[in-house]
């Protein structure tokens, strides 16, 4: 029984996202907007399984929170310092420049939410993974301080993300 409901659905987390997105997205709770919802959460993971490296398997739930609520400020605040760089940049040229920082987190589902946190927040870019996942090469725009930029993406990132998937 277990296996058939694993088989119809696959990853539930992402059938209950795509479906709350959807309605999110349309401003609607109508009925057909709910039964596209359900079809869209049920055919998306159903038909991408074989693209999903390993089952996703969240260990601690209020850590997945307590990241998206770090990740949401970042978003906000790091808008905040591009936009006012931007707006600022025939005074001060900002110093962007690459760093590579180690990583001690290997579960691909990790490394992906990972590469997610760098490209939604600004001024970051998530560059190359070493191809033994050893490290990550990220681009950042106003780089001041390399080490103590390696240490902020470890503890804000890396470690929640370790705690999640590991």
């Amino acid at each position: 029984m277990k296996k058939v409901i694993h088989t119809l659905f696959p990853a539930p987390w992402l059938s209950v996202a795509l479906a709350l997105m959807w309605l999110v997205l349309n401003h609607s709770l109508s009925r057909g907007h709910i039964a596209l919802a359900i079809i869209l959460g049920w055919f998306v993971p159903v038909f991408t399984a074989s693209l999903r490296p390993t089952p996703i398997t969240i260990q601690h739930p209020l850590v997945a929170l307590k990241l998206f609520l770090t990740v949401g400020y970042d978003v906000i605040v790091s808008n905040i310092v591009v936009a006012t760089a931007a707006a600022k940049f025939g005074k001060r040229k900002p110093s962007g420049d690459f760093i590579r920082v180690p990583l001690e987190l290997s579960d691909p589902n990790g490394l992906t939410a990972l590469a997610a946190i760098c490209t939604v927040i600004p001024g970051t870019i998530w560059s190359e993974l070493a191809l033994d996942r050893s490290a990550v090469l990220i681009h950042v725009f106003d780089l001041k301080n390399p080490q103590a930029e390696i240490i902020r993406f470890k503890n804000r990132y890396e470690k929640p993300l370790m705690e999640i998937f590991q």
